[in-house]
């Protein structure tokens, strides 16, 4: 199996099929798992042929005297945001009785069911006989180091780096690990994760809703084999125990349901005449507030592509806006943030508060970035703020941006005195 490292280097997807000489693969060839395709389709998959009840969900009966149980959203909401799936399991979930994550900057509390937090996690040993549910909101997570192999009730998920996958609200999960793991998570609160709008880009372009791969039904039953189930409600952490594997789900059908994508399959779009187009052509996802002009969150990737714009300043442009922008790196150098700036790291400025580039760079080819954005005011936590690897920016680094102005002055007097006359 080829290992992750070889997508590093690649411009797109593509790459791995160019010459069209070969089969087109949906995967990485490392990954060991199969799944479904497309972004909020209502799929259906069965590890036994035959075990999804037809006609109905929840009949008196289900075969192999499995339990149907349902998960789902709210009631009341709207078709296009009602999400739910059933599940078809050995014992229902009712039947109950070496991780670090650390938050870094937040706003909103979950128990109001509205704001975000980012967190980075690393972990150095799989969660045996554990499973994790998260009540308060959606994680995306980015795997920055290591893969990480996911087991959920729905089935497997592996990712890579240069991979994120989407675990939603009240699903159990437990993750495997192959040695050191790191990455990020960005967790909502009160929303979920939307494609962005195309608007003017029509049908396709960005993050395709086919390249969203969700898990095939994959069980395991045991009996008298304890299990110690990890809920995250309103911040807080507590456990219950049941005596079976929660991963026992033999069948399901829904929308709800954990996905993954792969970054490198991002179809970049920019300008083909001057200028720069805004970064909002970046975003992969994006998670709706209250405000209906203004999105709790999106997440944006920075990759390799080609910048062709001519009589343009290259770097991006200097600039202020209304979202606090925490940016990391999942491989690959990425200037412009900081010389300190390294994978695994993070860059964070708040809204309203002047960005650009400072000096001369070279753009580097495989090279993996990735931004968290709201127009939300974040919140810097004790943590993040005092840690002994915080890299702050020196004043100095802007003394390259001189005064060219002043140095016209002779010139500008000339015309303004010919415009008085």
């Amino acid at each position: 199996m080829a290992p992750s490292e070889d997508y590093q280097n690649i411009f797109h997807w593509a790459e791995t099929q160019k010459d069209g000489s070969i089969p087109s693969f949906a995967l990485r060839k490392n990954d060991p798992y199969a799944y479904l395709s497309g972004f909020n389709n209502h799929h259906e998959s069965e590890a036994i042929p035959g075990t999804i009840p037809q006609g109905q969900n929840s009949p008196r009966c289900v075969r192999f005297g499995l339990y149907a149980e349902q998960m789902t959203t709210s009631f009341g909401a709207s078709r296009q945001a009602n999400k739910n799936s059933w599940l078809y399991r050995a014992r229902p979930a009712v039947a109950h009785q070496g991780f670090n994550l650390t938050n870094t900057v937040s706003l909103g509390d979950p128990t109001l069911r509205e704001g975000l937090a980012t967190h980075i996690f690393s972990a150095t040993k799989s969660m045996e006989k554990r499973a994790f549910v998260n009540s308060d909101g959606d994680f995306l997570i980015i795997a920055q180091q290591g893969n990480l192999d996911i087991q959920t009730e729905f089935g497997n998920l592996y990712v890579q780096p240069g991979e994120i996958c989407v675990i939603q609200r009240g699903q159990r999960f437990k993750v495997a690990v192959e040695g050191p793991t790191r990455g990020y998570i960005l967790e909502v609160w009160g929303s979920h994760f939307e494609l962005p709008e195309l608007g003017p880009l029509g049908s396709n372009g960005l993050a395709n809703a086919r390249d969203f791969l969700y898990p095939k039904a994959n069980y395991t039953v045991t009996r008298d084999d304890p299990w110690e189930i990890v809920y995250k409600l309103g911040g807080r952490f507590f456990k219950s125990t049941q005596n079976h594997c929660p991963f026992d789900v033999v069948a399901w059908h829904g929308n709800y349901a954990p996905y993954k994508y792969d970054l490198t399959k991002f179809v970049n779009v920019g300008s083909i005449s001057v200028d720069h187009i805004d970064p909002s052509i970046f975003c992969v996802l994006t998670a709706a507030s209250r405000d209906a002009n203004a999105p709790l969150a999106d997440f944006l990737i920075f990759s390799p592509r080609w910048d062709v714009a001519s009589h343009t300043y290259r770097p991006p442009y200097y600039h202020r806006n209304a979202a606090s922008e925490l940016m990391g790196l999942i491989y690959g150098e990425y200037a412009g943030r900081s010389d300190e700036f390294q994978p695994g790291g993070v860059s964070f400025e708040c809204g309203w508060v002047p960005h650009g580039v400072a000096y001369e760079m070279q753009i580097s080819k495989g090279a993996v970035a990735f931004m968290f954005e709201s127009c939300r005011q974040l919140t810097i936590t004790d943590w993040a703020w005092n840690s002994d690897k915080k890299h702050e920016h020196e004043p100095k680094m802007w003394d390259n941006l001189v005064d060219n102005f002043s140095e016209h002055l002779d010139e500008i007097n000339e015309i303004l005195g010919k415009k008085t006359l």
